[in-house]
């Protein structure tokens, strides 16, 4: 089975939305020691799940899915891989931390959807040389 490598440890900033990731993170897609290794800079700003405010009372930002969202937006970030891998990913990810049907297919059915809008903005901001990972 899939396995995220390391505890997930962030510090937020001072907009109060935005999260800097302190320490190593990865995650092994597939099964542990599969060779096909996600990793997480260290400085890397995350939102954790970009869901409108409106629905935060049904599903929060933070969540028992804040590991993997937090690799998809590593991922939507480097566009290392397409669109469709790293949601399909997420999915996996969220298996993996025993996320409920009812939390994770809304939440990777919503991304399918709606995600290309963050998609297609973290490409402009990375031909405009902006970096979501501080120093």
């Amino acid at each position: 089975m899939s396995s995220f490598t390391s505890i997930l440890l962030v510090s937020p900033l001072a907009d109060g939305r935005t999260w800097v990731v302190m320490n190593e993170f990865g995650y092994d897609v597939g099964s542990l020691g599969s060779g096909d290794h996600v990793a997480v800079r260290i400085g890397f700003q995350t939102d954790f799940a970009s869901i409108p405010r409106l629905l935060w009372v049904i599903l929060p930002t933070w969540g028992k899915y804040g590991n993997a969202a937090v690799i998809h937006d590593w991922l939507y970030w480097t566009q290392e891989r397409s669109r469709k891998a790293s949601d399909d990913i997420l999915l996996e990810g969220m298996e993996v931390l025993n996320v409920g049907r009812l939390t994770r297919y809304p939440i990777y059915w919503a991304v399918r959807l709606f995600g290309w809008f963050a998609w297609m903005r973290n490409q402009a901001d990375l031909t405009e040389g902006f970096d979501r990972v501080l120093d």
